[in-house]
């Protein structure tokens, strides 16, 4: 099977985006620019006994696609366990709403947001009893 194992997040500013993912998901980064030979970030985004994996910040090498433009690309969507505290974190650290919370019925609330670097992601709180 062909299974996720690691994420490429790109951005214009290397240092704006590692504050927004540090403040919003207390994720933490490595620099790993001499291995990849440009701007490179690792980023560690839990405990190795968590159910999730780990990625990276890039520095974006080419035009960042129109607003309202349909994804290109995949939208990486990180689990949290509150929903509305994790939204307020995203509009504190400067992200902005691209599609508002809503109820997947029986399963959980989810919603997407455009980070600093006008990149889309999810948030995803479980919940049985949303409607």
């Amino acid at each position: 099977m062909g299974r996720p194992i690691h994420f490429e997040i790109h951005v214009d500013d290397m240092e704006r985006a590692k504050k927004f993912y540090g403040e919003v998901f207390n994720w933490k980064f490595e620099d790993w620019s001499d291995y990849a030979g440009m701007p490179y970030f690792g980023a560690v985004t839990g405990d190795e006994s968590e159910l999730g994996i780990n990625g990276a910040l890039i520095k974006r090498t080419v035009p960042l696609p129109e607003k309202i433009q349909a994804v290109n690309g995949y939208a990486c969507t990180m689990g949290v366990e509150d929903y509305n505290v994790a939204e307020e974190k995203i509009l504190q650290n400067g992200g902005t709403v691209a599609l508002p919370k809503h109820a997947l019925p029986g399963m959980a609330w989810q919603g997407y947001y455009n980070d600093t670097e006008g990149n889309i992601f999810g948030i995803h709180q479980p919940d049985k009893d949303a409607k």
